[in-house]
Formats: C-alpha cells, structure tokens, sequence
C-alpha cells in the first residue's frame, strides 16, 4: 500500500488515515465473471472540502502501485475515478482486459464534463456513470457514456426511471447492490446487462448434492492432507486412481514455472516434488472441475484460503477458507465436507459458527468480499490489515490458478 512518508504533509498530523483496495464481481445474468469493479477507499478523521485533493493524491498513489492484471487478471476493470483521472491530470492504467471509468454524481458540474468523457472514450477507454439517478445533472452525460451504474439500495421506483431512460438511449445498465435472488428477478425481468453486488461474493443456500466417486476421493485426499503426519502411500494411492488428478500433478511439477532440467514421469516422486499445499489446491480444482465452475470460481476460492492463512497465520485458517469456498462454489452444505473431509473440530467450528480458534478469520474475510467494513471490525480485524491480506491473496491465488490450467 501506500509509503505514509509519500503522503501529504497535512494529512500526517491526522490521528489515522486508512487507504485500502476492494473488488467486486460484475457478472452477466448467468453469472459468468464480465469484469471486476476496484475501487480505493481512503478513510481519514479530517473530511473537509479543501482535504479533497490531498486524498485523491492518495487514491493515484495507489492506484500506481497496484497491479491490475493480477486484480481482475484479463477481465475488464471499472475503476472509481477521480477527478484528476477525468481531467487529464492523472495517467490512466492500462489493464489488459479494458478498462471502463466510473464518473462519480458531482463530475457531471465540473465544466467541460461532456468535452472530458468525448477525450476519454476517443482513446479506447470506456465510461460508466456511477449512483445514476434519473432526472439530475447526469441525464446531460448520459448519451456520452457506455454504462449507467442504477443503486437498487435506492428503491425500485428510482431504479425502474433510470433503466427506462438509459435503455431508451441504448445505454447498458449495470445493476449495483444485488443482494437478494429477488433482486436477480428483477434485473432479468427489465433486462438488465450486468449486476454487482454482495450476492455474487456471498455463500450460497446448500442445495441437495450428491458426490460422485472423484469428488468423494478428492476430498478424502484433503482430509489426509490436512493432517500433521501425512499418509503419503494413501495419497499416491489416492492420485493414482484418478487419471485427471494425476495428469493435472505430472503437468504441475513439469511446467516450465518450476524449472525442472528433467522431465517427471512418476506420479509419486511429482507428488514429492509439489509439496502438500499446490497439492491441497489440485485437489479443490478437482472438486470445482466436477461442477464445471470456470477459471474464476477456482481464483474466488483459492483467494479466500490463502487470505484466511495471511491472517490466521496456519494451514488450519487456510483449509477453513478453502473448504468455505468450496461449500460455497459446489452450494453445498459445509457439514457435509466437514463429513467427508475428516477435518478438526477447531476447523469445523470455524466453517459451521465462525467460531473457534478461525472463526473470526473467516468471519474477517467473508466482511471483506462483501466490502461490509463494520462486519470486518466486528471480528476485531482491523479493515486495511484484511483488505492487504486480501489483496496479496488475490495475486498469490491467480498465480496457481494459471498453473493449475496449464
């Protein structure tokens, strides 16, 4: 994050100032991942006007030190922008899946705001209004623009006049705080193109799930992982008797990233060479391949399990992340992998009443994917101290999701 001693004199003599990255999925209806909204938020105990520009300084620090690539790897990214990043004043980052700028409400009085968007979009960049409200200064920029970002927290009635008037112009809607299965309905219902919102970060109700063969052996595979004394004759055993599994650890411990000179042509010394954590993270792709679950859905849960380790500081916080996720990713009930997985009572408290020795980690993690910051407080987690965990784990995650996929 940012180097304090690069901040803004003035802003030093504040008791705290807190600079922290979220993300969020915007998805399509059928919930395949479009793009990831980033946004910088600075929180500081001085808020007034004339601070304004000193904490937008701030957000371009730190926008310069992330790396957008591994934040939404080649999706496109809907960055908050400031002022000055409408302007001109600021350089914009390039990510590789595109970029798409949200104007915030009070930009549409800036002068010029129209001549600013018509620059911005003329170089390849896209632009959504952010918190459109209908019959405002925005309607002016509406035309203008890619995307118009409608609040369902708002009410239905503000939200109904704003999709009306963005789609009668043939602007796409982007729905903001799907929290709720009814409020899916109702963006599917008007026709709304892409949604964000807590619900797409959230777990899931469990549904009725049968395991099938492979899930069952790739989850006794976690259980026997999870243990301080592996059973490394089981593992192999275990390995063996999966073509997948074993194709997908020979592929891991010869891909170029790892340097081998040789070649590895046994599935136990390949399983020696891995290690047991690459090999607990094969085991969830796996669980997620059964289900059909893109590239995504295994970067989501193995973000959340290296996020919890970073904060709980053990391979129990990082199996209590993973087997959330997983819960999550197959909708099933986290009671039945506790069952079948074999772990500890302190894992199972954890995943079960966020209780326990992990139950605040997790509680901590799940507060952040839903950028809920007094959730995050409440497990006695400082905010910036997660949303770092979390940043780091999101890059980590990506890494070993590009070399699970060949």
């Amino acid at each position: 994050m940012t180097d304090p001693r690069n901040q803004p004199t003035s802003l030093l003599t504040a008791r705290r100032i807190d600079v922290s990255v979220h993300r969020q999925p915007v998805v399509h209806p059928d919930r395949t991942v479009h793009g990831y909204a980033v946004s910088v938020q600075v929180r500081a105990p001085i808020t007034s006007a004339h601070l304004s520009d000193e904490l937008d300084a701030l957000v371009h620090a730190t926008h310069r030190d992330l790396d957008f690539t591994l934040l939404a790897n080649q999706d496109v990214v809907f960055l908050r922008a400031t002022t000055g990043m409408l302007t001109g004043e600021v350089p914009l980052p390039r990510p590789g899946g595109g970029l798409v700028l949200e104007v915030p409400h009070h930009f549409a009085a800036v002068p010029d705001a129209a001549a600013h968007i018509d620059r911005i979009r003329d170089d390849g960049v896209g632009i959504a209004l952010a918190d459109y409200v209908a019959g405002g200064d925005q309607d002016a920029l509406l035309a203008l623009v890619d995307f118009a970002k409608i609040d369902l927290g708002r009410g239905l009635d503000a939200a109904l006049l704003g999709i009306a008037r963005a789609h009668e112009l043939g602007i796409a809607v982007i729905a903001e705080r799907v929290a709720s299965e009814s409020a899916v309905r109702f963006c599917l219902s008007h026709g709304i193109e892409l949604l964000q919102g807590p619900l797409f970060q959230r777990d899931a109700p469990p549904q009725a799930h049968e395991f099938t063969a492979g899930q069952v052996q790739c989850l006794e595979l976690l259980q026997l992982l999870h243990v301080e004394h592996v059973d490394l004759d089981r593992v192999i055993q275990l390995v063996d008797a999966d073509p997948e599994l074993a194709i997908r650890v020979l592929g891991l411990v010869n891909s170029s990233a790892n340097g081998m000179r040789h070649r590895i042509d046994s599935v136990r010394q390949a399983i020696l060479l891995v290690g047991p954590q690459p090999l607990t993270a094969l085991a969830a792709a796996s669980l997620i391949d059964a289900s059909r679950l893109s590239i995504a859905g295994l970067w989501f849960v193995l973000s959340r399990a290296i996020a919890c380790r970073k904060l709980g500081g053990d391979d129990a916080a990082y199996t209590v992340g993973l087997l959330s996720a997983v819960a999550a990713q197959l909708r099933v009930d986290p009671a039945d992998l506790i069952a079948r997985a074999g772990v500890s009572d302190d894992v199972a408290d954890a995943l079960l009443t966020k209780f326990g020795p992990h139950g605040a980690v997790l509680g901590a993690v799940l507060a952040h994917e839903e950028n809920d910051a007094m959730a995050v407080e409440a497990t006695g987690f400082d905010t910036v101290e997660v949303a770092n965990a979390y940043l780091v784990a999101v890059a980590e995650a990506l890494a070993i999701t590009r070399s699970l996929a060949g």
